[in-house]
């Protein structure tokens, strides 16, 4: 994987919280690894809503089906 340099800004007050945790060599690991957890949380939150939507437009349909084969879904039920 190649990488790129970026530069960035922060406060003071974060940028000496990340030392004191990362240390003033892993800062770059540190960082990197902090954002690419942020953004696979953001594209898991994205593909939930999408599939919620999803679910929800195919409402209709999925109650026309459930009552079209209830009539076979209930068969042999009165047995018990």
């Amino acid at each position: 994987m190649s990488a790129v340099r970026l530069n960035i800004t922060v406060s003071e007050d974060l940028a000496n919280k990340l030392n004191r945790i990362a240390g003033a060599r892993r800062k770059s690991q540190f960082i990197s690894d902090a954002v690419k957890e942020k953004i696979e949380k953001i594209q898991h939150e994205e593909l939930q809503k999408a599939l919620e939507g999803g679910y929800k437009s195919r409402k209709k349909e999925s109650l026309s089906m459930t009552e079209e084969f209830e009539f076979v879904d209930l068969e042999g039920w009165d047995e018990y």
